[in-house]
């Protein structure tokens, strides 16, 4: 098995306020308003990356660490840029556009690299493709969002949501992949090759790249 994550995992511990309470990244749930929470889950991905940037980067702004009590406020800067639709992010276009909002009025440059999982299954890359994607934004210490349109067989996954990538571990011939992801404030491990043989609508992925 090959074997690749993110260098600084514990840099996405969010102390909670209970004594000996923490979360792994940010959680939808933690938005203020009803439809925040119901929608919300593409600001908080892009939450959790921007977050991991700044403090394994050091970026002015992102970079100090942020409590659950604080959380919010964090989320929220963020929201005013990754604004979900009525239908809420639903593909990767809309997740690069708000993180390049973002970027511009905050003065920081960020760049977003899109991978594609159409629906149709005659579409889609190779699944070598999408764990070379993986692999290399890993490699260079760079958390992925992940958009699942629908689970399929993966249960642990909900359909139309997104999630954020910390590593991954698969054989050379594709023929298994787990990944570890966040959400809801946890890690979670989720069986990436039977999402990829059974999802009925796709999704897609979003590489970022930060600088001063």
């Amino acid at each position: 098995m090959i074997s690749i994550a993110l260098k600084k995992i514990g840099y996405f511990l969010i102390d909670g306020e209970a004594e000996g309470q923490n979360y792994y990244g940010f959680d939808q749930e933690w938005f203020r308003t009803r439809w925040q929470r119901l929608s919300g889950c593409g600001p908080t991905a892009v939450s959790n990356i921007l977050y991991y940037l700044g403090r394994s980067r050091s970026i002015p702004g992102l970079d100090r660490p942020v409590s659950r009590k604080e959380s919010p406020d964090f989320m929220e800067d963020i929201w005013r840029h990754v604004k979900p639709t009525a239908m809420g992010i639903p593909n990767t276009e809309l997740l690069c556009k708000g993180v390049q909002s973002y970027a511009k009025a905050k003065s920081l440059r960020i760049g977003t690299e899109p991978f594609e999982i159409p629906g149709f299954r005659c579409s889609r890359p190779d699944f070598g493709q999408l764990l070379l994607f993986l692999h290399s934004a890993l490699s260079a210490d760079t958390p992925v969002a992940f958009l699942n349109l629908d689970c399929g067989e993966e249960k642990i996954l909900d359909s139309w949501h997104w999630v954020t990538v910390v590593s991954l571990e698969y054989e050379a011939d594709g023929n298994a992949a787990i990944a570890e992801i966040l959400d809801e404030g946890m890690k979670k491990e989720i069986d990436l090759n039977k999402w990829f043989r059974t999802t009925a609508k796709g999704g897609g992925l979003v590489r970022f790249h930060l600088s001063c």
